[in-house]
């Protein structure tokens, strides 16, 4: 601990960017396809913004690494965070869908290479003592400022100017306390190629757990607020709502991640998905009109959803050597990313034909394929012997940015 106290002051400038900058971007996540909605955007085109968010975001993986090799961290942060603001204002000044998934994939580009700036920065400066415990602080802000973020949209009109504007100047607040920082910026980031196919035959339930977890959150965050604004819920009520997913997800996190350090992994990742395919299943087919219980069912949903990412990626670390983090969480992410690019096409194209309800059915039907595969891989496979298991650590299981490039090598700033 004595050793985190001494370690903060060092990335405080740092974390406070990252406060600043999630919260404009939980405002704009729920605020986009609220605004969509209300331009009578179908389900289908508001799906697409949420692929092409990350169809972005996959892209920055790949590419954000050399803009901060070209420029070093601080002048990427800046850049990034100044081109992601003027992103967030171009949505108030058209309603063509086309241009919103363009403006949606840069979005994506630009948040991939902050994150990348970001973690990449804690990483540097945390040892293998504390590296646990600050990653772990660097997650609890980002979740509890995503729910500050989502909660503002209750500030505004959604059809207006305002919010869009609240966004943007969050946004770019961002870049002020890392551009002023004294703290010196990493000397260097290590970029890893990428072997999908060793990464799958070390752990099948890693990759696959990875890839229908993008498929069950891109779904959500890119057409959850549509699905409430169906049922006639004003945008307090799309807030919390959201919101209220998260608040499942975080609460879960560290407990559903110290059992699995004590079990078999696979057994933590088949009850997630039990949970998730009875909480989804019931949002999609029964008509529910208590307020507490759809707060109840959807805080549900997001603590099945929300942590299988870091499940299943400590399952993939436990079938790895040391050596092989990096490549690794880099393979995981873009599994996670594919995941998401697919996810809100498919959920949209079932809210067409089965109403609002077709999100939860497609969430539903990616938590019972993964729970299908992983109940195979427990009868054919045998678990990872305890004494050789990974401790689940949020600084190697969180969704974190990690460059991409065919061969590993070093950048230095």
């Amino acid at each position: 601990m004595p050793a985190v106290k001494a370690l903060l002051p060092t990335v405080s400038a740092l974390l406070f960017s990252v406060a600043i900058l999630i919260t404009g971007n939980g405002l704009q996540w729920t605020l986009i396809p609220v605004r969509a909605s209300l331009e009578l955007f179908d389900p289908l085109e508001i799906g697409l913004l949420g692929s092409s968010y990350y169809l972005g975001f996959a892209l920055g993986c790949l590419l954000g690494g050399h803009v901060i090799q070209r420029v070093g961290h601080i002048r990427a942060f800046t850049a990034l965070t100044a081109v992601a603001s003027t992103v967030v204002m171009i949505h108030a000044l058209t309603s063509s869908p086309a241009v919103w998934w363009g403006l949606r994939a840069v979005t994506g580009f630009c948040f991939a290479g902050l994150y990348l700036v970001i973690e990449s920065w804690l990483n540097e400066r945390a040892s293998n003592d504390n590296r646990g415990m600050v990653m772990g602080i660097y997650t609890m802000i980002n979740l509890s400022v995503t729910i500050v973020g989502q909660m503002m949209l209750a500030l505004g009109n959604p059809a207006d100017f305002l919010l869009f504007a609240l966004a943007s100047i969050l946004i770019s607040l961002a870049a002020v306390p890392v551009a002023l920082t004294a703290s010196r910026p990493p000397a260097r980031l290590l970029q890893s190629r990428l072997r999908p196919v060793k990464l799958y035959s070390r752990s099948p339930v890693g990759v696959v757990g990875v890839l229908l977890a993008g498929v069950a959150t891109g779904a959500f965050w890119s057409l959850g607020p549509a699905y409430v604004i169906a049922f006639g819920a004003d945008t307090a009520e799309v807030a919390i709502f959201m919101s209220i997913a998260v608040l499942g997800g975080a609460l879960v996190q560290w407990p559903l991640g110290r059992l699995s350090d004590r079990c078999d992994r696979r057994i933590v990742v088949l009850g997630l998905c039990g949970v998730g395919v009875l909480a989804a299943l019931t949002l999609a087919l029964i008509n529910i009109e208590d307020r507490v219980a759809i707060s109840v069912l959807v805080a549900a949903f997001g603590a099945s959803a929300l942590p299988l990412y870091a499940i299943s990626a400590a399952h993939a670390f436990d079938h790895i050597n040391a050596e092989d983090t990096v490549e690794t969480s880099s393979g995981l992410l873009l599994a996670n990313g594919l995941g998401a690019i697919a996810g809100p096409v498919a959920a949209a194209s079932l809210m067409g034909p089965a109403g609002p309800g077709g999100l939860f059915l497609a969430t539903a039907g990616a938590h019972l394929l993964l729970a299908s595969f992983v109940s195979w891989r427990i009868r054919t496979s045998a678990p990872v012997p305890r004494e050789e298991r990974s401790e689940f650590n949020l600084a190697t299981t969180a969704p974190t940015m990690v460059a991409l490039t065919p061969e590993e090598k070093e950048i230095v700033d």
